[in-house]
């Protein structure tokens, strides 16, 4: 098994957060998915969900992402999605506001996009 896995995180507007990590778990439309050095070549459609990367000096990196693609190969991954923020970039204020009102209007898409957020800014 190779010692490194080089992460970029990239959102369509900007690079979110590139560096070494051990680990990083997402979720994919086949189900969550766990990527460490070493892993078989994988091309993936990103579900919403929270990504967590471990970090080869023992941090975690936690981000919420919508939507994207997820790709890996030659100990390189890249996480390409439509819309990602790190969970120290999260309002949460903003984001239970967020929720609450797409609850009220029975949004479902907008709920489950502040549950996301909210998911990822507790897992910081």
């Amino acid at each position: 098994m190779a010692a490194e896995l080089h992460v970029a995180l990239v959102a369509a507007d900007r690079e979110v957060w590139s560096g070494e990590a051990t680990l990083v778990v997402a979720r994919t439309t086949s189900g969550d998915i766990g990527v460490m050095p070493g892993h078989q070549p994988l091309l993936g459609v990103l579900e919403s969900g929270p990504v967590t990367i471990r970090t080869n000096d023992g941090g975690t990196v936690v981000a919420a992402v919508h939507g994207g693609f997820i790709s890996f190969a030659d100990d390189k991954l890249s996480l390409l999605a439509e819309i990602a923020e790190l969970s120290d970039e999260i309002d949460v204020k903003r984001a239970e506001r967020a929720r609450d009102r797409a609850k009220s209007e029975a949004d479902a898409s907008a709920e489950r996009r502040a549950d996301v957020r909210l998911r990822a800014a507790a897992g910081h």
